[in-house]
């Protein structure tokens, strides 16, 4: 049992959370059901790594972790995740180059 990973001594919640609600995320490794996800069996995949969702919500575990819901778009599971199971996806700003609309007189 020595090499069980343990994050003990990690607090998360003294600094804000990494994301917001409707922040795109990608799934930095498989999400497996641990027997909390009803519906489904223990061992099912939840999000595949790479997978693409959206955090939805945002909560805490054992006064430590930031949890983050997490909507996957492809296969519509609703996950919990944390921090290091996540990664950002950065959007592209398609807005930037649009001309801005006029109104009459010729201003913007």
């Amino acid at each position: 049992m020595s090499n069980i990973v343990r994050d003990s001594d990690v607090v998360e919640i003294v600094e804000p959370p990494a994301f917001t609600f409707g922040d795109k995320v990608r799934s930095r490794r498989t999400i497996r059901n641990d027997g909390t996800y009803a519906g489904k069996e223990i061992g099912d995949i939840l999000a595949r790594k790479g997978e693409e969702g959206y955090v939805v919500s945002i909560g805490t575990f054992l006064q430590q972790f930031y949890i983050y819901g997490v909507e996957f778009v492809g296969s519509g599971h609703r996950v919990g995740m944390k921090r290091k199971e996540l990664e950002p996806v950065a959007v592209a700003d398609d807005d930037a180059d649009l001309p801005l609309p006029t109104v009459a007189g010729g201003r913007p």
